[in-house]
């Protein structure tokens, strides 16, 4: 394989967009450039002598140009110290030359109190130190200040040159945005610097940084000489904005009109671009071409494409990757090192995450809070505690990025008990303040478990802090309402909302679609539209997720369609949303259409949608399909392991599905009471007693309480191998109430065995549970034909007669060309019965003439 190539060295150096004091505040009026002294001007000290300087006659052993030389390549603030006061000792105080090196020296080794008070005491300033401390101010993220700074430059009494202007012009990034760099234009443009190519290149890294993406591009239109700082400068902006294709429009246009070769920074601004933006294939596409022209990658390239190949989850690439970095010592780079992290817990490989972790990550917040999503999202929740209190141990601060980690990390993997205790403690914690995200995880417990009591008082503490406005948390607090079932409630707080955006919307449709009120939904889709949103995929699986739920799936697989129709592409959890309904209805041939959807998408092998075309197929009748759709799936957890076990037990596959369980006990899978309901089933179809009991005793052992259908299953084992009175013994020594369906499994076998004193007290207990079921009756006549008491057959048939009991007619179905055609025994309501009557008489006919 090609080695790995380089992405972005940004053209100037990105600058914080706001300033670091809050003092600073931004202006979004024009700036004045009048002589008139700023309100904010920090007051610049005159040089401390106008005189000329005396110097050492150690001036002419060690000149001005041996510092300048040793000062320009200094990087150690130490060093750099010690040649100050060397310098000073050898006569160079005042000497405006050496003094403006120590000043650029202390910018870049990050000394700002150390060059604002050089700057102060120096005797003469000129335009060169000037420039420095302007751009120690910007270093330091102190616009305002450099503004002022470049305000008093012009109260100097020395011309302005060109090489000011770059400097100047990373001011409107911070502060004053495009107002003042017009203005700042507008000064280059009166002292003639325009044409000057260094000038025009920060021209346009100042228009693309306040995103007036044409004015860069104009600028370079007009340039009389341009280079590639100059394309590349145009490239970046493009990018960094999110307009990719007009970034590859300039990247080609670069060659062609000035017959320039993009190089290092162009292809890297543009890869950086599209990684940025999420187009990952293009950005990972773009990687290999770079390299195919001969860049090589450094540390800055690879971290920005690292985050490509985790959203992909290309486990090779991001091991190649790891493979150059280590080969080219460039793991010591904290970026790429929390990249790769990342890229491993995408991909599910914890066990390299940690390594990786543990051998070269710095230990800084976001290593940490990317392995604890990583642990929660692959289901590793007691690593993921572990971890957390070691961040304790070792005096690592936990900020509310590493609590909120935790809180959604519990209601992600539905421990949502874990996640409001949590939640609880951060709420105690006088350091740490809770944030929008950690009441939206905590109201999103309080919604999965139906807390509605708990969420009022989250909304409380939302209402507290002034938070209850807030997007994020007005969404979570409509779900909350809508899964609590308190529709107008949820309406209110959506009312509450000053900024509504699409999540908000969609949380409010959903509520109203969840409790079947589907006008409201019409009405919500139409303000919806007036506030200015479309609806979008989201907005559509919510309102299909309230079909379902109200037992709509005609309605939801309908939409499913219309939704292809519009021109949208129904995601994962769309296709998630309607099998169930297509399962529901036992709608085969749609079910196919949708896993042939999910195969195109890619989605067929993820874990959750596996399962749902186990479930499908299963309830379709389909086994061998089940079978199929569950060895397509790349993880498995419990939830794919209960949908095979139970497609096995449905239809009667007791011996498979005895082996699948223990297989799965096997491979470590922890079952739960929906794993042993459906391996008692399988047992009773095998007609294995002795496995049903040491399954049903195995229960204990994994924390798993029986309930009243895993005492149904081993009564109805029982009664079918004739253990009559065990089973009885059963029902009598159960802690739970007896239900209709465990007496009918009684009963069923003494019909079968002919047990006539067990099958009466079935019979009985079941007719005084339901007087009303002729089925009861019907069953209890047939026990009576079986022992041959045929008196006690005709008192029991003369009763269902004098009660004019019924038999409910059975009822099928068939799915014919996408319509569902459904049959009752003696119905005459079908637009086709004649055809249908005239065919089943045919087929009679030719029964008869068989036998």
């Amino acid at each position: 394989m090609l080695e790995m190539v380089s992405l972005l060295e940004p053209i100037a150096q990105p600058l914080p967009l706001q300033p670091q004091y809050e003092s600073l505040e931004f202006r979004a009026t024009k700036v004045s450039f009048h002589k008139s002294k700023p309100t904010r001007q920090r007051h610049f000290p005159q040089p401390m002598s106008t005189s000329p300087a005396h110097f050492s006659p150690l001036d002419d052993l060690v000149n001005s140009s041996t510092y300048a030389s040793v000062l320009e390549s200094c990087k150690c603030p130490r060093l750099g110290k010690q040649v100050h006061a060397q310098a000073l000792k050898n006569g160079f105080h005042g000497h405006e030359f050496v003094e403006t090196k120590l000043l650029q020296m202390y910018g870049k080794c990050g000394c700002f109190n150390d060059a604002v008070l050089l700057f102060d005491k120096m005797r003469a300033r000129n335009l060169y130190s000037w420039t420095a401390v302007l751009n120690v101010y910007l270093t330091n993220g102190l616009f305002e200040e450099a503004f002022e700074c470049f305000q008093q430059v012009r109260f100097e009494d020395f011309d302005l040159e060109f090489f000011l202007f770059p400097v100047v012009l990373k001011i409107c990034c911070g502060y004053g945005g495009i107002e003042l760099g017009k203005q700042l234009h507008g000064i280059v443009l009166k002292y003639g610097f325009s044409s000057n190519i260094y000038v025009g290149n920060a021209l346009i890294d100042m228009y693309g940084k306040c995103a007036s993406l044409e004015d860069a591009k104009k600028f370079l239109s007009n340039m009389s000489e341009r280079d590639c700082v100059s394309w590349n400068s145009v490239i970046t902006a493009f990018a960094v904005n999110g307009m990719l294709s007009e970034a590859h429009e300039v990247f080609n246009q670069m060659s062609a009109e000035d017959n320039l070769t993009p190089n290092f920074i162009s292809w890297s601004a543009l890869i950086g671009g599209f990684s940025a933006n999420g187009c990952d294939e293009e950005a990972i596409e773009m990687l290999y071409k770079m390299q195919a022209v001969g860049f090589q990658p450094n540390a800055q390239t690879l971290a920005s494409i690292l985050p490509a190949c985790g959203r992909l989850q290309m486990l090779y690439l991001g091991k190649a990757i790891h493979g150059y970095l280590a080969r080219h010592e460039l793991m010591s780079n904290s970026f790429v090192v929390n990249g790769l992290i990342d890229v491993y817990r995408r991909c599910g490989d914890m066990g390299n995450a940690f390594r990786v972790f543990s051998m070269f990550s710095t230990k800084n917040d976001v290593s940490y809070n990317t392995m604890l999503v990583g642990y929660f999202e692959n289901g590793e929740i007691s690593k993921a505690q572990e971890l957390f209190y070691q961040m304790e141990r070792e005096g690592k601060w936990k900020d509310i990025i590493s609590w909120n980690s935790m809180i959604s990390g519990y209601v992600n993997n539905s421990m949502l008990g874990e996640a409001l205790n949590m939640f609880h403690k951060v709420m105690w914690k006088e350091e740490i303040e809770a944030d929008t995200f950690t009441l939206g995880s905590a109201l999103a417990a309080c919604a999965d478990t139906g807390l509605l009591r708990r969420g009022k008082e989250i909304h409380s503490c939302a209402i507290v802090r002034g938070l209850q406005t807030d997007a994020f948390v007005g969404g979570a607090l409509v779900e909350m309402y809508s899964k609590c079932l308190d529709v107008n409630a949820a309406q209110k707080v959506f009312d509450e909302v000053n900024e509504r955006d699409i999540p908000t919307w969609n949380a409010l449709i959903s509520s109203y679609a969840r409790s079947g009120e589907m006008f409201s939904v019409e009405c919500t889709l139409e303000k919806m539209k007036a506030d200015g949103f479309d609806p979008n995929i989201y907005t559509w699986n919510g309102i299909i997720a309230g079909h379902v739920e109200n037992a709509g799936n005609e309605s939801a697989l309908q939409l499913f369609l219309d939704i292809q129709s519009s021109g949208l592409r129904p995601d994962i959890y769309t296709i998630g949303t309607v099998l169930p309904a297509c399962a529901r209805l036992a709608t085969l041939d749609r079910g196919k259409q949708i896993h042939a959807y999910a195969v195109r998408c890619g989605y067929d092998s993820d874990t959750h949608i596996g399962s749902a075309l186990v479930d499908m197929y299963a309830k379709c009748g389909c086994v061998k399909h089940a079978r199929l759709a569950y060895d397509n799936i790349k993880k498995y957890n419990l939830v794919t392991e209960n949908a095979m076990l139970t497609a096995y037990a449905m239809h009667g596959y007791g011996e498979e599905g005895i082996d699948f369980f223990r297989r799965m006990l096997e491979n470590g899978f922890i079952p739960d009471d929906i794993t042993f309901l459906s391996a008692l089933s399988s047992c009773v179809h095998a007609g294995l007693l002795e496995t049903g009991l040491e399954f049903f005793d195995l229960m204990g052992s994994y924390n798993a309480k029986p309930t009243l259908k895993h005492y149904t299953c081993m009564v109805d084992l029982l009664s079918r191998t004739g253990k009559l009175n065990e089973a009885l013994k059963v029902i009598k020594e159960m802690p739970l109430e007896p239900d209709t369906v465990i007496w009918g499994a009684l009963l069923g076998g003494c019909v079968i065995h002919g047990n006539l004193e067990v099958g009466e007290i079935a019979a009985n207990k079941l007719i005084e549970l339901e007087p009303g079921n002729t089925g009861n009756h019907v069953m209890l006549a047939n026990l009576y034909a079986s022992a041959r008491r045929w008196g006690d057959l005709t008192k029991t048939r003369q009763l269902i007669n004098e009660r004019k009991m019924h038999k409910s007619p059975g009822c099928s179905w068939i799915e014919d060309k996408g319509e569902i055609h459904v049959f009752v025994a003696c119905d005459t309501s079908h637009q086709r019965t004649d055809e249908i009557y005239q065919t089943l008489n045919i087929l009679t006919t030719q029964i008869k003439v068989e036998h």
